[in-house]
C-alpha cells in the first residue's frame, strides 16, 4: 500500500489522491518462488506528491528496478499574439 511520496528526500504522507501522481510498475517479487525457477512478478504502486511530480518522474530500468529521475524540461511555446485584421471598406 502506498502511504508516502516515493521521493526518499520528501516522504510526504499520502492523505488524498487529489494531488500528485500514481505510478504502477510490474516488479519482481523476491519473496515468491515460481514454478520451474520462474521469476514471480507483481504490480506495485508508487506515488509522487504534487511538488515532486513537477520536477521528477519514476522510471523502471531493464533490471526492473524503479528509480526517481529528473523530469525532462518542457518546451514552452511563446504566446501567440492575436492581431485584429483591418476591416476592408
Amino acid at each position: 500500500m502506498v502511504n508516502h511520496c516515493a521521493n526518499p528526500e520528501c516522504c510526504k504522507p499520502l492523505h488524498y489522491l487529489r494531488e500528485g501522481r500514481i505510478f504502477v510498475f510490474d516488479v519482481p517479487d523476491p519473496l515468491a518462488q515460481g514454478r520451474a525457477g520462474k521469476i514471480v512478478r507483481r504490480m506495485e504502486h508508487f506515488w509522487l506528491c504534487g511538488d515532486c511530480c513537477e520536477a521528477f518522474t519514476l522510471e523502471q530500468n531493464s533490471e526492473k528496478n524503479v528509480h526517481i529521475s529528473p523530469r525532462p524540461a518542457r518546451h514552452r511555446h511563446a504566446p501567440v499574439a492575436i492581431v485584429p485584421t483591418a476591416l476592408a471598406s
